[in-house]
């Protein structure tokens, strides 16, 4: 091998510097290969290509002009952590594997391109440090995705989703929390989840699966800087048990960031129910609390925390009684865009210019359509004793 005092050079060019000078061109070739051979990356969403995947391939190459200068092997410690995103996501690990021999050899093909007769000595160190350079790559990401494997499915994790199964399930969870090593508090914010679809779960040729775990690992992400939370998220939402050792106002606030913190995570519109209860009464709480989510989401209300007392007539109105059905009948001759009228009616206090605004059409087709109501249902929506059974019958319509 040359002495490690010469300067790596080929056609009289220090290899360092011909890689750095051609940067751009080289991570935008290999991006392009690593599209064209590992089908997965094709599959993930182009603000991750374009983002982190773009970054971790120019980091890659310039770690290997680094090594061509230095004629030693890089710090590879950063590469570990992308591995580790890799592993939550669910990429293979022979692919994301892959994807380094596809940078290297890149790099070997720009060295050797412009290679003449006199710069065997110069290709030869090249290619032993790139050989070098793979096997420790291939050493330290496959560790650090393996690890990330482990702790995902780790002891820890499945002790603490037995706790929280143990308390949503309305069983003694004092031998849970040992297991799990926690101290139970003298009470819980109980969170019920709905998180909307990513855009990238929607868009062709993106897979759905993988954008979806992003989102996923995006809100876990979140949630461990919560520390002592409970919690269990998927794609649609999920459930989550906030310690409030000092009861429920003093816990609001804090459920409240949560909520909006995940919604930023996540990069969607996320609704919640929350309910408070200790230990015992987690299960109820958590009970309390999809129904009180179910509701939001029926009356069409924005994404946000909700409590009971957020909703307190609506849930009301949809505890069964012999009444029910009668009553969710009334609307039944309406169709869904004298539903929606309705709705967006009440949403701004029967003001018909406000109504017509959010529905994008002019003030006299709201009164149109009220007035249509009232023909086909016998309910004029300006008579208050009829609203209020509109009132009620919209709470019970889906």
């Amino acid at each position: 091998m040359t002495d490690h005092t010469d300067v790596l050079a080929v056609g009289g060019i220090p290899l360092s510097g011909l890689l750095a000078s051609r940067m751009p061109e080289l991570v935008a070739e290999v991006i392009r290969a690593v599209l064209a051979e590992v089908g997965i990356y094709r599959s993930l969403p182009d603000e991750e290509i374009g983002g982190e995947i773009t970054a971790v391939v120019e980091e890659n190459l310039r770690m290997v002009a680094a090594m061509l200068r230095e004629r030693r092997m890089p710090d590879l410690a950063r590469l570990g952590a992308s591995a580790r995103r890799r592993a939550e996501e669910g990429v293979p690990l022979e692919s994301v594997l892959s994807a380094y021999h596809i940078g290297a050899h890149t790099a070997w093909k720009t060295v050797t391109g412009v290679a003449g007769p006199d710069d065997f000595a110069s290709v030869r160190a090249t290619t032993d440090l790139l050989i070098e350079y793979l096997r420790a790559v291939v050493s330290t990401v496959s560790s650090a995705y393996v690890d990330e494997l482990r702790t995902l499915s780790g002891h820890e994790q499945s002790e603490r989703h037995s706790l929280l199964a143990a308390l949503l399930g309305g069983a003694s969870a004092e031998d849970a929390a040992r297991r799990a090593g926690v101290r139970l508090p003298a009470a819980f914010t109980v969170l019920v989840l709905h998180v909307e679809p990513h855009p990238d779960e929607e868009t062709s040729g993106v897979d759905p699966v993988v954008a979806g775990r992003r989102k996923v690992r995006r809100m876990r992400a979140e949630l461990t800087r919560h520390g002592r939370a409970l919690s269990m998220v998927d794609t649609a939402g999920g459930t989550v048990l906030l310690p409030a050792d000092t009861g429920d106002s003093g816990h609001c606030r804090d459920a409240e960031d949560l909520v909006a913190a995940l919604g930023r995570a996540a990069g969607v519109a996320v609704t919640a129910a929350a309910a408070h209860a200790g230990p015992d009464g987690v299960a109820g709480a958590a009970e309390q609390a999809r129904e009180v989510l179910g509701v939001v989401r029926r009356t069409g209300r924005p994404p946000g925390l909700y409590r009971l007392r957020d909703v307190l007539l609506d849930y009301q109105l949809t505890r069964d009684t012999p009444a029910t059905r009668e009553l969710a009948g009334l609307l039944a001759p309406l169709d869904g865009e004298l539903i929606r009228t309705l709705r967006a009616h009440l949403s701004t206090e029967l003001n018909r210019r406000r109504t017509a605004g959010l529905l994008h059409v002019h003030p006299n087709t709201v009164d149109n359509r009220l007035r249509r109501v009232a023909a086909l249902t016998g309910l004029d929506p300006s008579t208050p004793s009829h609203l209020a059974l509109i009132t009620a019958a919209l709470a019970l319509t889906g």
